[in-house]
């Protein structure tokens, strides 16, 4: 049989003569930014990365194909398809199976990216443990994912409105590694430090590619999570943040909603009480991502180079 995962020429080429690539989720465009300004910013995502000389390789499955680097028909098509359904890694063999399409969520894209041979990835920010966990389970399929996916995914943290300590003990316990870029805290997507610290920093794309090599070497199997914040000029404003997370969780409650309903819910709260300014900063936070996962994706080709 042929092999399932269609990666673009531009992409195949790049990774033939160890030039950089970065991939690109699709649920992002999808789902996380509003039509028509989404097809927009998947462009402007891809054009970051062509200006530092980075192929973008923006992730989705097309038809049952999983196709690792969208053409320009793909990526309209992914952008404006209102009933495009979001697939997660587990969900990637039924919709092959199936030959459905679907925006690829972070777990998706790694799994993708890894078997193409995509190594460096940039998100907005990751799934995590939901609030009361204890009670529903609740947890991203990312954080398993990861777990066993050798990828680096450059984000923006987790959003404030997961269990971010909970996440965190998830990670360690899943044996993902997490270091701070230019920072020492990890990130809260819309804010710039959640108030947890971590405990490895490093401030060049030079020192993150020396830890990819590192783990290679180490035979290790896992992500590395390279947690990247908006810059503070950028964020939400805290007081605003706050303010609306405990109106939001106050509002979820009331409406008696439970398990993946309340993350959708939560968000577009969000982006509704704040008069648009939390999307906003997503876009913001998320082009910040893209440029710093290029500059990796520079630094790790040179380092493999060699």
């Amino acid at each position: 049989m042929a092999p399932l995962v269609k990666v673009s020429e531009p992409v195949r080429a790049a990774l033939a003569d160890g030039r950089p690539v970065v991939a690109l989720e699709s649920t992002i465009i999808a789902h996380g930014l509003p039509r028509p300004s989404n097809l927009q910013a998947a462009h402007d995502f891809e054009a970051i990365l062509t200006r530092q000389g980075v192929v973008p390789a923006t992730i989705a499955v097309i038809d049952g194909v999983p196709t690792v680097g969208l053409d320009e028909t793909e990526l309209e098509r992914i952008a404006s398809d209102v009933d495009i359904p979001k697939v997660s890694s587990r969900d990637l063999a039924v919709a092959v199976g199936r030959k459905s399409s679907g925006a690829t969520t972070v777990a998706a894209t790694s799994t993708l990216a890894a078997l193409a041979g995509v190594r460096v990835f940039a998100t907005g920010g990751l799934g995590g443990v939901h609030r009361s966990a204890h009670e529903s389970f609740d947890e991203s399929a990312d954080l398993v994912t990861l777990s066993r996916t050798r990828v680096t995914v450059v984000c923006a943290g987790v959003k404030s409105i997961l269990d971010i300590p909970a996440t965190l003990e998830r990670l360690e316990t899943l044996n993902v590694a997490v270091v701070g870029y230019r920072t020492n805290k990890f990130p809260a997507f819309y804010l710039n430090d959640s108030g947890f610290p971590l405990e490895w920093r490093f401030d060049s794309p030079d020192e993150v590619a020396a830890i990819m090599y590192a783990g290679d070497e180490l035979g290790s199997h896992s992500a590395l999570i390279v947690a990247n914040p908006v810059p503070l000029e950028q964020q939400l404003d805290p007081d605003v943040h706050d303010r609306l997370l405990i109106q939001a969780l106050q509002a979820a409650d009331e409406a008696g909603l439970h398990g993946k309903a309340v993350s959708p819910f939560l968000l577009d709260y969000f982006q509704r009480e704040s008069g648009g300014r939390s999307l906003v900063v997503n876009l913001d936070l998320a082009k910040n991502n893209v440029a710093v996962a290029g500059a990796i994706a520079i630094a790790w080709s040179a380092l493999a180079a060699t």
